[in-house]
């Protein structure tokens, strides 16, 4: 996979120099190409914002540079690349980030990414991008950043963790929180190692039972309650039909009635309180 990303902060993404993504980079499973968006101003102040339309605080993002900078980029594309690469502009106002997000990222041959600063990127710059490639704007959460370099370094790790070859055992991401199939919606359960104890605390003795199936029950049922207890809104998105006797079982052991709960979120989602 090939990742170009523009920024006013090219130090900001060194990260991408270490652990996995810097392995992954080592040994050619990813071609990481950093661009300084300063670089393609046309003034001696290499200025990059100016004072937005109809007032308010803040700077916003000129066209022009990021303009030039994107074309520079489309302009460098090699026979494996594709056309045009996949735009991905970090911004609060985004899609939600998530597993299955990645995954699809994850599928695509060329990624470029815009990170922005101040009051973000003028308007027209994703809209005019948008009639020469793919665009995805995405964000990381609920929160506001000073910068989207950090939600780039998040959304790079999540994607290039999933490309094959980067990780040591190919089945490692298969068991993740939120990943696809029987961890859709769940969160991971609690892991150990050795020693089997540990000032006073003991591994759960299923663990050392050497019994597969009875480990992966315990396994799912931990990820039920942790995802209860941690992040009860998932509950609305659990599809019953894929629920086995165990799992339900398990989920009413939890007090969690199927119709009961689905009800009750339906209420709360509805605004109607109880």
């Amino acid at each position: 996979m090939r990742i170009d990303i523009v920024t006013i902060f090219p130090e900001y993404l060194e990260p991408l120099n270490v652990s996995l993504v810097g392995k992954a980079r080592a040994r050619g499973l990813l071609d990481v190409r950093l661009h300084g968006l300063r670089e393609h101003t046309a003034d001696v102040h290499r200025t990059v914002d100016d004072s937005p339309y109809g007032g308010g605080p803040g700077m916003v993002m000129k066209p022009e540079p990021w303009a030039a900078a994107l074309d520079g980029v489309t302009a460098s594309a090699g026979p494996a690349d594709g056309e045009a690469p996949t735009l991905v502009v970090p911004t609060p106002s985004g899609r939600p980030f998530t597993q299955q997000l990645a995954q699809e990222l994850a599928g695509r041959p060329w990624l470029a990414f815009a990170p922005a600063r101040y009051e973000g990127i003028d308007r027209r710059v994703i809209d005019d991008a948008a009639t020469r490639m793919p665009v995805v704007e995405v964000s990381i959460g609920d929160y506001v950043l000073a910068g989207g370099e950090v939600a780039v370094l998040v959304i790079v790790e999540a994607v290039a963790r999933l490309l094959p070859g980067v990780l040591g055992n190919a089945e490692s991401h298969q068991d993740d929180s939120f990943a696809p199939g029987r961890m859709a919606d769940l969160l991971e359960g609690p892991v150990y190692t050795k020693p089997a104890e540990w000032r006073g605390l003991p591994v759960p003795e299923v663990l050392l039972s050497g019994n597969h199936g009875r480990i992966a029950r315990w396994r799912r049922d931990q990820a039920f309650a942790r995802t209860l207890a941690m992040r009860p809104d998932l509950l609305e998105r659990w599809d019953r039909s894929a629920m086995d006797k165990h799992d339900l079982r398990a989920l009413a052991e939890l007090g969690v009635h199927w119709d009961e709960a689905q009800a009750r979120f339906r209420r709360t989602a509805s605004g109607v309180e109880e």
